[in-house]
Formats: C-alpha cells, sequence, structure tokens
C-alpha cells in the first residue's frame, strides 16, 4: 500500500536493526535542534497560514505545533518512568481529542514553542547523562501491546519532529 506523501513527508519511522551509539547521538542531535527550526518555521506563520491544514482531512499548523509539546512532554515523563521503574504501562492519550481543545485550536503558538525548548533542553541533557545499560530500559504501551525500549522511543520522536516540522512548512 502506498503511503500518502502529505501525511507521511519522509515516510514512516523505521528503526535500524541494531541502534549503536552513533546513532542515538545523532538522534539526540535532532531533539536537541528541533526546538530552533521549529522556531524558525513558525516564524513565517500568518494567522491565515497557522489556520490550514497540512493536508485535506488533518490538523492546522496551529495544532500540529501544539501537539508537538503535548507529546514530546509525555514522551520526557514516559522517559523518566522508564528510567526509574521496571517496565511501567505508560498511560496513551488521544493525540487528536488533546489537537481539538481549545489551547490546541487557538492558544498562541509563542507558548507551545518555548514549552517544546523547555522539554527538549531537559531531555537532551537526561538523555546525555545516561548509561549504555540505561538505553534498554522500557515501558509499555497498553493500546498497541508493544513494550518499548528508550533507544528506539529516542529515533521515533527523532523522526517525529522531522515528521511535523515538514507538515508545518508545506503551508507556507
Amino acid at each position: 500500500m502506498e503511503l500518502n506523501p502529505l501525511q507521511y513527508p519522509i515516510g514512516k519511522f523505521a528503526a535500524p536493526e541494531i541502534i549503536t551509539p552513533e546513532i542515538r547521538k545523532n538522534w539526540i542531535k535532532t531533539i536537541d535542534e528541533f526546538p530552533d527550526l521549529l522556531a524558525i518555521v513558525a516564524s513565517k506563520l500568518s494567522e491565515t497560514t497557522l489556520k490550514k491544514a497540512y493536508r485535506p482531512g488533518g490538523w492546522t499548523a496551529r495544532q500540529v505545533i501544539h501537539h508537538m509539546f503535548d507529546s514530546h512532554m509525555n514522551c520526557y515523563i514516559r522517559f523518566k518512568k522508564a528510567l526509574n521503574e521496571d517496565n511501567p504501562t505508560i498511560m496513551p492519550y488521544s493525540e487528536n481529542d488533546w489537537a481539538h481543545m481549545p489551547d490546541g485550536d487557538d492558544a498562541p503558538i509563542e507558548w507551545s514553542i518555548t514549552g517544546v525548548k523547555s522539554v527538549h533542553q531537559r531531555w537532551v541533557y537526561l538523555m546525555n547523562t545516561l548509561q549504555e545499560s540505561d538505553w534498554t530500559r522500557t515501558y509499555f504501551h497498553p493500546e498497541r501491546g508493544i513494550t518499548y525500549p528508550l533507544d528506539r522511543v529516542l529515533g521515533i520522536y527523532a523522526w517525529h519532529c522531522t515528521h511535523h516540522l515538514k507538515h508545518i512548512e508545506s503551508v507556507l
């Protein structure tokens, strides 16, 4: 089945068979650089483009920006739980419902851009202190029925940064 390029402008995430320290370093760099890239792209958005969906039936640019904060804040908390508990079951949430709440639909994007910057600063700092064995720590996602090791989660969220940045750029 062919992927919709508007929905998946960089394709779906595909984890390498072996996640090396070098791969992790590059993914952490993506997480570290993302807030500045997001701010640059967001500075080019007008009120009109903020209301524009990146694809038919998709979220608006404003909702995508707020989603990035919601999602990455949740991931940071999941990371910490995995580092402090044995394979915790995380609490899922409805991304779509959150995107359509008043703070996703109408709030100033600067709030989420600032939030992303703060979460990413803490997250990158934390990740740069991890030992090799920490990357094998896991959490369980009950809706998906999948246990995720932290190194794979890192890759997913590095992909997530680029994936949604392309969505936001597409409305320009």
